[in-house]
């Protein structure tokens, strides 16, 4: 949620937790009868969401992962889906986890359908569970629940408003009306020219866990986007900057650069992506340098006429010294 970082906030200030990610894509399921929107977001004023200025150039760098895993995905129907999961890891929770998607039949357009279920769950009962639903094309609601050990371990509830040319949410993390405390997240966003975005953050923590019992980080930021490159730019009152820069210098090739400064901790780190695809050999491979010499890199192949694809991932890190491997293989 939201452009800020743990390094940028008070102790007692916690993120929200972590969304779960976006579910598979599924067939597209029949539309529903609805007349046009004009606030659309296919318009091409829609500047996207303030949480979302630095995804373009993020996209590029490389998920790395230890250990092996198998991920297998069977469409039940155009409307269902579910999903095994299969890790071990010797730095991250390893086990099994059931998955399922569910893809509602209210469609805005040819990428999009709501009600959307998305949930999975382990042996050991934890579970992440995440509901969106559009009442209609500019307004959409998501709920996100974590149940750890038998107790909710957090809850999430956004509600996101797309105009034409701007963009606002509204984001409570955990709250408890009879503690009397929870985040509340703001964001906005306006199309100023055809290529300029800026926008504003503001995160709120109450609860008597808090000195003064609340505190408030407010946030600025921005983006233009050019041809074939974007640059964004987020700052807060905490004394943090986050600043992207995403090129694609060919249809097969792109590289993105980002950088991070806490004025506050005296520390600032740049990272150096890129993502090369060949699509004649069905392979992306993603690689990143950051300023501590921490080398990552993650190829993907897919075994095409068979619906697999084989994951390679190495991480080393100079600095520690230290190292990680994966390889994992998805099937569906």
């Amino acid at each position: 949620m939201g452009n800020v970082q743990a390094a940028e906030m008070p102790s007692t200030l916690q993120p929200p937790p972590p969304p779960m990610a976006p579910p598979p894509p599924l067939s597209a399921p029949p539309p529903e009868s609805s007349s046009p929107d004009p606030q659309s977001t296919n318009s091409q004023d829609y500047p996207g969401q303030f949480e979302d200025l630095h995804k373009r150039c993020k996209d590029v760098f490389p998920m790395n992962f230890e250990g092996t895993k198998l991920i297998i995905q069977k469409g039940l129907s155009n409307h269902f889906q579910i999903s095994h999961h299969v890790t071990m890891s010797s730095v991250a929770p390893s086990g099994y986890k059931f998955g399922a998607t569910y893809v509602g039949t209210k469609q805005f357009s040819a990428s999009e359908a709501f009600p959307i279920l998305v949930g999975d769950i382990d042996p050991s009962g934890n579970m992440n569970a995440q509901i969106m639903h559009a009442w209609k094309p500019s307004l959409r609601s998501k709920l996100i629940g974590q149940v750890q050990n038998g107790k909710f371990a957090g809850t999430q509830f956004s509600t996101e408003f797309r105009g034409q040319s701007c963009s606002a949410s509204l984001t409570a993390v955990n709250p408890d009306i009879l503690a009397d405390s929870g985040i509340l997240i703001s964001h906005y966003l306006q199309k100023i020219i055809p290529n300029l975005n800026l926008g504003a953050e503001l995160v709120y923590q109450f609860g008597p866990q808090v000195p003064g019992k609340q505190i408030a980080v407010y946030s600025v930021g921005g983006s233009y986007v050019g041809k074939e490159w974007t640059a964004s730019v987020t700052g807060s009152m905490m004394g943090a900057l986050h600043a992207c820069y995403h090129q694609s210098i060919g249809p097969d090739l792109q590289v993105g650069v980002e950088m991070e400064t806490n004025y506050a901790q005296q520390e600032s780190t740049t990272n150096i992506g890129f993502q090369y695809e060949i699509p004649k050999a069905d392979l992306v491979f993603r690689g990143m340098l950051d300023s501590n010499y921490n080398v990552g890199s993650v190829l993907e192949k897919k075994l095409q006429p068979l619906p697999f694809t084989f994951i390679l991932s190495g991480f080393l890190a100079h600095s520690k010294p230290s190292y990680r491997f994966g390889f994992g293989l998805m099937v569906g």
